[in-house]
């Protein structure tokens, strides 16, 4: 619920936030928890098929024309899929797509795209940061991974106050990341947008329910960036931050789709 844009977390859920910060962060100083649970069910596999394999086979061939339309095809996000583009809600008219370098690496981009009428067009896009071991489609706490998946974006909140968001946003000293953390990551937390999995949607960030079990973490945010790999969570620019958060609009049912690039392009 909001109170005057700004909705406040309770003592319980601050202290359950920051014991599931520390555990998943290990005392390094890394930003965001771990989790899982996706929109539209778990999705689990590795890889991606490629156009053209060794043995040339019709197989092969047909599936890279298949690619090639769909790249080009308007009403599909670019990069992604029938796996995980099936699992975008049809009512979502917002995806954040996060394009990972690769399934070992930290780096990644993130591309805001807006459906107008059957058609997706490219917003705006920044160079992120995500879990400093890469991707997992089994994510679980600790793993230093970010979940590949389909997720709805319902919730933001951080440290400062709210920049003008759409979504319900909960301004809390409780976001704030411990002084005993380096330096560079004091900020990691002054806006954040809770990514829906292993959560309960329409609750603050840093709301500690886990509705998977603690094994399956939790607290996977976007967040402001400190220049290099997360715990599992995806990192911006703090301009990023506050575009996507004055930009986000929950009539529009905005989602994120997350993963290393080959895994976002799976068929199957």
């Amino acid at each position: 619920m909001r109170g005057g844009g700004v909705r406040r977390a309770t003592a319980a859920a601050a202290l359950g936030f920051l014991l599931t910060v520390l555990a998943a962060c290990g005392g390094t100083g890394h930003a965001g928890g771990s989790g899982t649970g996706q929109a539209g069910g778990a999705g689990h596999g590795s890889g991606a098929w490629r156009a053209g394999g060794a043995d040339g086979g019709k197989g092969d061939s047909e599936r890279g024309a298949h690619t090639r339309r769909a790249a080009a095809d308007p009403t599909r996000v670019p990069g992604v899929g029938d796996r995980w583009q099936r699992r975008i809600p049809a009512d979502s008219r917002q995806v954040v797509a996060v394009y990972g370098d690769g399934k070992d690496s930290p780096n990644s981009t993130v591309v805001l795209y807006t459906r107008h009428g059957a058609t997706w067009e490219r917003t705006r896009g920044w160079p992120a940061h995500n879990g400093r071991k890469g991707w997992t489609t089994d994510h679980h706490e600790g793993d230093n991974r970010s979940p590949v998946g389909v997720f709805t974006l319902s919730d933001a909140g951080g440290v400062r106050k709210d920049p003008g968001a759409k979504l319900p946003y909960t301004r809390s000293a409780a976001f704030a990341a411990p002084r005993w953390w380096a330096k560079p990551y004091w900020h990691d937390f002054d806006y954040v947008i809770a990514i829906d999995y292993n959560r309960v949607p329409g609750t603050p960030p840093n709301d500690p329910t886990r509705p998977q079990g603690a094994d399956k973490g939790g607290g996977i945010w976007l967040h402001m960036d400190h220049g290099s790999g997360t715990s599992a969570c995806v990192s911006l620019s703090e301009s990023a931050m506050k575009y996507l958060l004055r930009t986000l609009d929950p009539d529009r049912r905005p989602v994120v789709v997350m993963g290393d690039r080959a895994d976002l392009k799976r068929s199957h």
